[in-house]
């Protein structure tokens, strides 16, 4: 069989609070299997002070069997540098928009689990965007070149030390691995989670 592609234009959901007035807006890009509608709970704390903004990844799916709970990713191993360049290009389209209409706020991006790769590539596509990158509990994604990895925003990672994604490798080296990179490490008591307390002290560094 041959394979083919078509064009065509889609639809791509996020949900927001209200950015009017907002200084500063943080774009959160949600894990594997999450929605971002339940994922943005985990901010409730940030909503008076920030414009706060959750793409959802394109890929949902029943998380078991075929009913029940869905959730969503940003890609698999099938098609996926498609999936990069669609993803990348999708947030950086919706980051125009925000610019656009609300010109002066500063802009920060966080990228959890799955979500952190995302984060990083659209962010290395157009680093000047951010005032701020935070990477949690996320793998560095492989396809980045490390040396050439822009460092013009604050560049942050943070993990639970009980995080059970990072039990072969450890915590201690993933974040030693971010370290190397010229990110500031955090490390939270806990597991695969974001935590509110931990995210706004980042936030006000």
């Amino acid at each position: 069989m041959k394979e083919s592609h078509l064009d065509f234009t889609q639809k791509r959901r996020y949900y927001s609070n209200d950015l009017a007035g907002k200084k500063q807006v943080l774009i959160a890009l949600h894990g594997y299997g999450q929605l971002a509608q339940y994922f943005c709970r985990k901010f409730k704390d940030l909503e008076q002070t920030w414009g706060l903004v959750f793409p959802e990844g394109p890929h949902r799916f029943y998380l078991e069997g075929s009913s029940g709970r869905v959730g969503a990713s940003w890609m698999t191993k099938e098609w996926r540098t498609q999936d990069i360049l669609e993803n990348t290009s999708y947030l950086l389209q919706l980051i125009g928009d925000i610019k656009l209409k609300y010109p002066d706020a500063s802009i920060s991006l966080l990228g959890f689990s799955q979500g952190g790769a995302t984060a990083a590539r659209l962010y290395q596509a157009q680093p000047k965007l951010f005032e701020k990158l935070i990477l949690w509990a996320s793998v560095f994604p492989p396809d980045i070149d490390v040396a050439g990895f822009s460092k013009v925003a604050q560049l942050h990672f943070a993990i639970g030390n009980q995080d059970p994604y990072f039990e072969k490798v450890g915590t201690s080296q993933i974040v030693n691995d971010y370290a190397d990179l010229g990110f500031q490490t955090h490390i939270f008591n806990g597991a695969h989670e974001i935590y509110s307390a931990g995210l706004i002290e980042i936030l006000n560094l």
